[in-house]
């Protein structure tokens, strides 16, 4: 008799059953799609239409003469004239790039460093810190016209705050009447509400250094002032920029205080406000106003990608 050889039993695996792959829920439901059609839709319309075709709309009319009046087929474009016009015969061009240069050299200098100053002493945790705060932040809640309009009550020759402070109520001062003087006259007020922005920045800034940066400088035997111009006002590198970016957009946008003065005339033209004068004024020259606006937009973006470049590369270093 032969032996029946018997066949090897199958050994079951030791590990856990495998597991069946089901499908994966890619698809949104009808509910969550239409919410979020409607989340990215809605700013993204509003964002087209008061933005983008605006922008676009007004760097086409810049190569047009257009009065605004009849349909676009009464458009005549013209090529580079308007800008060839502004820069060599539109009398208040250069004296409105002028203003601005002034008026963003003041805002860096004055308002940046009264804020800081401000934001230095308020970070030692003063009594009624809080009430200084608020009382300096105030101005910026405030509009730009407003701000006109409380500082036109301060400006006033006859019966002004500033002329019967100095004594001057025989012989007035004209602040906002006489060109030599309306500019700057006008920016102390414009310094007097940006302090306070500026100020709130730099403290955010100073509470963000770390502690152990100003202990390790006092225990190297460093002054008070030798830390801060080496230890802490390097740390707050990424404030600094946003305090200048903001600060030439503050200088780029001022219209509302100088046109509530005077309608940005007799020594305080801008470039915002020849951009409305031009636009909406009796001359309503539309393609020139299009392209002092896009001139604007030029030297804004100027400013702004080199900013937005750097946020964005450091974001995708870290």
């Amino acid at each position: 008799m032969t032996a029946v050889q018997e066949k090897p039993k199958a050994v079951a695996p030791s590990g856990p059953p495998p597991r069946r792959r089901g499908k994966r829920a890619t698809a949104l439901a009808g509910t969550d799609t239409l919410v979020l059609a409607l989340m990215l839709g809605i700013p993204t319309i509003v964002h087209l239409l008061f933005v983008w075709i605006p922008t676009l709309g007004s760097v086409a009319l810049s190569f047009s003469r257009w009065n605004g009046i009849g349909g676009l087929e009464d458009i005549e474009w013209i090529g580079v004239a308007n800008y060839v016009e502004i820069f060599t015969e539109y009398p208040r061009f250069w004296p409105a790039v002028q203003h601005n240069l002034i008026w963003l050299l003041f805002l860096l200098v004055v308002p940046t460093s009264v804020g800081l100053l401000l934001a230095v002493l308020l970070d030692r945790e003063l009594r009624f810190s809080r009430i200084y705060q608020s009382a300096l932040y105030l101005p910026m809640v405030l509009s730009l016209a407003l701000v006109g309009f409380i500082w036109q009550l301060i400006y006033t020759p006859d019966g002004g705050l500033l002329n019967s402070v100095l004594g001057l109520g025989d012989d007035p001062v004209d602040w906002i009447g006489d060109s030599d003087i309306n500019l700057y006259a006008v920016l102390v007020a414009a310094a007097w509400r940006h302090t306070g922005y500026i100020m709130l920045l730099y403290l955010a800034g100073l509470k963000s250094v770390d502690p152990a940066l100003k202990e390790a400088a006092a225990l190297d035997g460093a002054s008070a002032t030798q830390t801060f111009f080496r230890v802490t006002f390097p740390v707050m590198k990424p404030v600094n920029i946003v305090v200048a970016v903001v600060t030439v957009i503050e200088a780029l946008r001022a219209f509302d205080i100088v046109y509530v003065i005077n309608k940005g005339r007799n020594g305080l033209e801008l470039l915002s406000v020849l951009v409305t004068d031009n636009i909406i004024g009796e001359a309503s020259r539309i393609g020139r106003g299009s392209a002092v606006a896009v001139i604007l937009l030029t030297i804004s973006l100027g400013v702004i990608i080199p900013y937005l470049y750097q946020v964005f590369s450091k974001e995708n270093r870290t």
